[in-house]
């Protein structure tokens, strides 16, 4: 998976997904109805530094490989939504395989 560059970001979307759906179904359940509040901090704060590196990753990406801007647009916005990236990621897997 890391040996192609549209791996490397599957292999970041992965990663990012996995902090989201901590951040929402772990962390956020924790602080509100626990009365935990730092499960939301610790878990956001990587979270969010894994969505920068994501970010970067996918500007990275779509220089390397010189894709039009549907790509990164929806790499972006399936961040925001849950299991989005592992939808993404079959499609890219696709791609993957067809670009190298």
């Amino acid at each position: 998976m890391l040996k192609t560059t549209v791996g490397k970001l599957r292999f970041a979307g992965y990663f990012e997904g996995i902090s989201l759906l901590v951040l929402l179904f772990i962390a956020m359940p924790l602080k509100y109805w626990f009365g935990i509040p730092e499960a939301v901090r610790i878990v956001g704060s990587i979270h969010g530094a894994l969505f920068i590196t994501y970010c970067v990753i996918i500007a990275y990406v779509t220089l390397k490989t010189r894709w039009n801007l549907i790509w990164p647009i929806l790499s972006v916005v399936v961040a925001f939504i849950p299991f989005g990236n592992f939808l993404l990621d079959k499609k890219l897997h696709q791609l993957e395989q067809v670009h190298g």
